[in-house]
Order: C-alpha cells, then sequence, then structure tokens
C-alpha cells in the first residue's frame, strides 16, 4: 500500500540465480526462463432484472501459458531432443518441473511448480558465420498447471 514503510534490509530478488528440474533430472542450467504467467477469463453478462444498463463480469476458466527455457548447446547433450521425439511415437511423457528463485545462500525464495509438463517446441540454434555468441536452443513447455510457494 502507498505510503507503508519497507524494511530496507530485505530487497527484491535478482532474478539471475535459480535452477530448473524437469522430472529425474536435477539442477539444469538455463540462461532464461519465461512465461511464467496466468491468466482468467473473463465471462461478461447481465442479468435479467439488472437495472443497470452495463454487464456484470465474473472469473471465468483460467489458462497457463507456455513456459520457454533457454540454454547452452553442449556437445552430445540431446536430453531435450530425446524428450521432444517421444511425441512422434505418442508416447511423451509428462512430468513436473520445478524451477526454483534462489537467494544469495542458494535457498529457494520462490518455488513454481509446473504440473503435467512436455515439451511442445524445441528451437535449434541461429548459425551466423560472423557472429561470436554462443550457440543457444530453446526448449518450449506445455502444461496444465502452476502452484508457487514462497520460502
Amino acid at each position: 500500500m502507498a505510503g507503508e514503510t519497507q524494511d530496507q534490509s530485505i530487497g527484491p530478488l535478482p532474478q539471475f540465480y535459480f535452477s530448473v528440474d524437469i522430472g529425474d533430472q536435477q539442477n539444469l542450467t538455463f540462461q532464461e526462463v519465461s512465461g511464467l504467467d496466468a491468466e482468467t477469463q473473463v465471462i461478461e453478462y447481465r442479468a435479467d432484472d439488472s437495472k443497470q444498463f452495463s454487464t456484470a463480469k465474473m472469473p471465468g476458466i483460467r489458462k497457463v501459458g507456455n513456459v520457454t527455457l533457454k540454454k547452452g548447446v553442449f556437445v552430445q547433450d540431446e536430453k531435450f531432443w530425446d524428450w521432444y521425439s517421444q511425441i512422434e511415437m505418442n508416447t511423451i511423457k509428462q512430468v513436473p518441473v520445478v524451477i526454483r528463485l534462489l537467494d544469495e545462500k542458494g535457498n529457494a525464495s520462490m518455488v513454481w511448480t509446473l504440473l503435467n509438463a512436455w515439451p511442445t517446441k524445441i528451437t535449434g540454434v541461429d548459425l551466423k558465420s560472423d557472429g561470436n555468441e554462443a550457440a543457444v536452443e530453446t526448449l518450449e513447455i506445455a502444461h496444465e498447471g502452476m502452484t508457487i510457494k514462497t520460502g
């Protein structure tokens, strides 16, 4: 609330110290995680006996977006391609994905858990003969819900 005093010893958490677990694979290294969002559709209606010439709004179905993970490419690291290729055989394994935002001591300050996650898209590296960046691939994950815990 505006005008409240805040404890100056506690500041916003930095966003660069995090860890990711995908199923049984723990502490995976990623360059970036994005798409940790949820939204609720709005249902608008007008009751028959309403004297107001406007609609009432109520919450509808909740949706979660896909989460995007970016990481550097390493020699003989094909775990994500192997997971993604299971879609073709209709044997895709849906697993929990746990994303932890860590404090300076490495303790989890916030934890996002994606339920029944599976890879929906992999984007390979952009190759440029005049570039000097590290090779980065992108993994997009669909999921069926998200829980958030703090502390």
